[in-house]
């Protein structure tokens, strides 16, 4: 695995084609997904992520069942969620459940928690939307220590306490997944990734530069605070949207039916002044690499790098094809140019092979400085019965 991971997420939306007028049934948009994953690695891509939604013209409500299923026919790709809902769902399931995936994926799994941004998941799973940043946090610090111990003892404001319990399976090789805070404008989720010295996920889609650049650079300053390292050494990962063709003006004629008719900004601003206004790059590969090139600009070297690529009703057909140019022509280059000039103190992206050697060496420097106080101990005390 390289320095940067790519990939690409799905919001996993059932959207009409506004060209064909056509719908696809949830079975297809379900089976669809399966597909664009495993394209996805036969593409070279390094990740693929599911988003999780509750709520019609959405169908990824299950992410781990999707995921499970994506794991037993890939052998490398990486994979993640865009995002877990830690809001609404008990930590107790969160935790349980990851695990599981983690052991049927080799490994091959990590998380990007959030608060969703549909308010009436809250009552459907009996939470109040005004708790939304306290759940993060309460559910977060619970599900880390499910990970973390064995066994639990928990008393907290919006849960049943839990006395001696014990999360199974226990998470592989004792490592949790890693997790990355996802948030577009909460600076109390950039607080709490780099508390626990967690990785930070910014969407990148909706907002200016400038936005997400404070963002990101909050969690920077706040990582190095906790002391986890410097600001450099932080964990941040970055979302995108593109459509490519081989001549722009034929991306941006073929896109913007669909661009105009898409459920979250159709009916809005311009194409033009989408792309004037934020990352969304519609062009030829060439204009995608030079975009997303300049996103080191604002965030510095970064770990994690999707794209979204399958929605608005775009036909699957169509999907499969970016795939492929972010594969052959976009993805090998910017491995290239984000490699050149990387401080070396940047680390790679996250991987459980990774994180399990790190677990032990901290483990083996631990052991190694507590045999040099019992060394030590041993030492004041022969001084102190020395004649």
């Amino acid at each position: 695995m390289s320095q940067m991971q790519f990939g690409v997420f799905t919001v996993g939306d059932v959207t009409p084609d506004p060209v064909t007028g056509r719908a696809p049934s949830e079975r297809e948009r379900i089976k669809a997904m399966v597909t664009i994953a495993e394209h996805a690695e036969q593409a070279g891509l390094d990740v693929f992520a599911t988003g999780e939604h509750h709520n019609p013209p959405f169908v990824p409500s299950s992410p781990t069942t999707m995921l499970g299923w994506i794991a037993g026919r890939t052998s490398k790709l990486l994979l993640s969620t865009a995002t877990t809902l830690i809001t609404t769902n008990d930590p107790v399931k969160i935790a349980e459940d990851y695990a599981m995936l983690q052991h049927l994926a080799d490994g091959r799994v990590d998380l990007i928690l959030g608060r969703g941004n549909t308010g009436p998941v809250y009552p459907w799973f009996g939470k109040d939307i005004r708790d939304g940043i306290d759940l993060a946090l309460e559910n977060y610090a619970l599900l880390r220590r499910l990970w973390d111990e064995d066994v639990v003892d928990w008393n907290g404001r919006f849960r049943t306490p839990l006395q001696g319990f014990t999360a199974t399976p226990r998470p592989m090789d004792g490592v949790a997944p890693f997790v990355w805070h996802g948030s577009i404008r909460s600076p109390e989720i950039a607080e709490q990734a780099a508390y626990y010295g967690d990785g930070f996920f910014h969407n990148n889609i909706f907002w200016p530069a400038e936005h997400t650049q404070r963002m990101v650079a909050l969690y920077r300053r706040r990582f190095a605070h906790y002391g986890h390292g410097t600001e450099q050494q932080a964990i941040v990962g970055l979302g995108g949207q593109v459509f490519m063709r081989k001549n722009s003006q034929d991306a941006v004629r073929e896109f913007r039916p669909y661009f105009d008719n898409a459920p979250v900004y159709g009916h809005g601003p311009s194409l033009e002044e989408f792309m004037a206004e934020t990352p969304l790059t519609v062009g030829t590969p060439e204009q995608v690499i030079e975009r997303t090139l300049k996103f080191r600009d604002y965030v510095g070297d970064y770990q994690r790098q999707l794209f979204l690529l399958d929605h608005a009703g775009l036909p699957l057909k169509t999907v499969l094809e970016q795939i492929d140019l972010l594969g052959s022509e976009v993805v090998p280059v910017l491995r290239a140019e984000f490699a050149i000039g990387r401080p070396a103190e940047v680390p790679d992206a996250p991987t459980h092979t990774a994180l399990v050697a790190a677990t032990d060496r901290n483990a083996a420097a631990a052991g190694e400085a507590t045999r040099d106080d019992e060394r030590l101990a041993l030492f004041d005390t022969k001084e102190a019965i020395a004649p």
